[in-house]
Parts: structure tokens; sequence; C-alpha cells
């Protein structure tokens, strides 16, 4: 049974033809469940407040190590990557992601096969099957991604702003993990990484850190049901939500010029600031309005005064890298050789 449910009204525009209802499992898990009569596909997301930071030192990349041991197996469905071709064999596709306090899993698949797929969702939450064998070839694969972002100037650009913060905050991590990190150190210093890896989702997967959305074309009462069914078994163990401590940037951190030689042929220049977080003043929006007005394309603009002396291509600005402690405000100009030079 469900602790509590109410109508979501407030969210509804009056063109929105779907009916929501949010409601709070026995164990603690939230649920907004979404019926839409004309769905043509069905889709879940179920996003844990587990991410990066909470990396415990010296195995930088095991949340996202986690993310990725999930999708293999579990108790009930014991054959290594049946969810995923479950899901591909039925119209559908998955995926998921680890950011610094979070991660989320989802997918979506055709309405006929999504009972039998919100089953085996739910049971990565439940009882998954870490077995040793995956372990080492999912080692593997998250070496390998991180072996395609070394050759990505945006993922190498966002690892050099890391290391030039903090070292006292989890923001300094190297979050996305490799075969060092996660094979050949903890080796060295005696840990079992598939041990590790059990402990880190035992410790930090609770029900009580969960959000999930359901979406189909089935009644908010059958949805309902379904969820509680399926979701119910989830442990709460009542853990708290990692809070980083306040800024990563300390002064020594500011004020400074980095040149760096980029794998893609061309120049770029980023200007970033730390910011206080604008979900703090939601409301009022400080960093959308800066945002548009340095953004901005219009004959005046910033942008438009580089572009007509030939020094540039494109500009962006935002904010960027944001939690409820921390943020940064980000330009980003694509240079000319003139411009550049």
């Amino acid at each position: 049974m469900a602790v509590g449910k109410e109508e979501v009204e407030i969210f509804k525009a009056r063109s929105d033809k779907r009916d929501y209802r949010r409601i709070v499992l026995r164990n603690s898990l939230e649920v907004l469940l979404i019926s839409d009569s004309d769905a043509d596909k069905c889709a879940a997301s179920m996003d844990v407040g587990v991410g990066s930071f909470n990396d415990p030192d010296g195995l930088e990349g095991l949340a996202h190590f986690l993310e990725h041991m999930l999708f293999y197996a579990s108790e009930k469905y014991p054959v290594e990557d049946s969810y995923s071709k479950y899901i591909t064999e039925h119209g559908g596709s998955t995926n998921a992601f680890t950011s610094s306090e979070r991660t989320n899993y989802h997918f979506d698949v055709n309405t006929d096969a999504f009972e039998e797929a919100l089953d085996r969702f739910a049971q990565f939450f439940i009882k998954p099957l870490m077995s040793a064998d995956a372990t080492t070839r999912e080692i593997k694969a998250v070496d390998s991604e991180n072996q395609k972002n070394l050759l990505s100037d945006a993922w190498r650009m966002n690892q050099l702003q890391k290391h030039l913060s903090s070292e006292d905050h989890p923001f300094h991590k190297f979050s996305t993990g490799n075969w060092d990190t996660l094979e050949v150190q903890p080796k060295n210093r005696g840990l079992d990484t598939r041990s590790e890896l059990i402990k880190f989702y035992e410790e930090n997967y609770s029900a009580n850190l969960m959000r999930l959305v359901v979406y189909t074309n089935e009644s908010l009462d059958k949805i309902q049901n379904l969820v509680e069914e399926k979701f119910s078994d989830i442990r709460n163990i009542d853990r708290s939500y990692f809070r980083p401590p306040g800024q990563p940037c300390k002064s020594d951190h500011l004020q400074i010029l980095v040149k760096t030689v980029p794998i893609k042929q061309g120049h770029k220049l980023r200007i970033v600031w730390p910011v206080t977080p604008e979900i703090l003043y939601y409301a009022e929006g400080p960093c959308r309005y800066l945002g548009h007005l340095i953004g901005h394309e219009g004959e005046g603009s910033l942008y438009y005064i580089l572009k007509t002396l030939g020094w540039a291509t494109g500009l962006s600005a935002g904010e960027s890298d944001w939690n409820l402690d921390f943020s940064f405000f980000k330009v980003v100009i694509d240079l000319t050789d003139a411009g550049h030079g």
C-alpha cells in the first residue's frame, strides 16, 4: 500500500490531456505516475541520490561502475544482458548516467511489453546480481568509455576544471573511473573491487533516496497497483543525501589563466566564475538573465561586435555544474584565427 497520494493538477497546463498522481510507497520511495491514453510507448526513470561525490577515497569512478553493473543481471533475471535485450526486442531503448550527486536509469518500450520491462527494471534496486565474471568485463567497459572521453575536448576541459579546484572538495575527483582507479590501485592496496562495489551498493542505495517516474497509457489506478507491486521491496535504510562542503574554489583557485592544446582543430575561450546556485533564486532566474544578455546575438551585442570584427563565430553563456551548494557561470566563445591571435 502507498502511504500517501495526491493529484498534482497544479503542474498541468490547460492543453495537457494527461493525468498525474504523486504517491509515496511504504518504503519511502516517491513516485510520479503519468497516464496518457494517447501514448504509443511507455517509459520509466529512476533517479537515485547517489553519485560520484559518494565515491570512496581511492576508488574514483565506483558510482559510475555500479551504474554499469546494475544493467547486467539480477537474481530474478540471472541471464546477463537479458534486460537490455528484452527492451531492444520490444521496440525500446535504455540508458543511464552518473552525475556528481545522482545516478539516473531510464528506458522506454512498446506498451504491450511494459509490465515485464518494469519488473526487470525494478530488480536493479532489489536484488542485483553483481557476478565476479561481469566485474572484470565491466571495468574494461568503463575504461573504454574513459579512453573515448580522452579524445573529447569537452571532457578534457571538464576534468581540467575539476583539477584546478580545491583538493579537499569532492568536485576535484576524477568521477568517470578507469582501469587504473578501479583495478590496479585497489589491488595494490589489497582491496577487492567487487567487494567494495557490493558494500557501496548496500550502504548507499536506499529507497528514501530514490525518485521514480512512470509514464504509460494505462489508468492511474492500474499504474499505481503495478508500481506498488514491483517497487515496494526496495530496501529503505534511511540514508541521507551527501552535501558537499560549499564552493570547490578558494581564492587561490581564481584569477588564473590556463592555455591548453585541443584535440579538435579550432580555438575556444572559456571564462568561468563560481556563483551562488540559481536554484536558490529560481523565481528570479539571475543566471538566465545574464545568459540571455551575454549570449544575445542582435545588433550591438557582444557577439555581434566580435563577429563583425571577424574574431568569433559563436558565443554561449549560462550556468553549469550546479547543485544546491555551489555553481559556475560559464561563457564560451568560438574564436577565429584572428580572434585567437
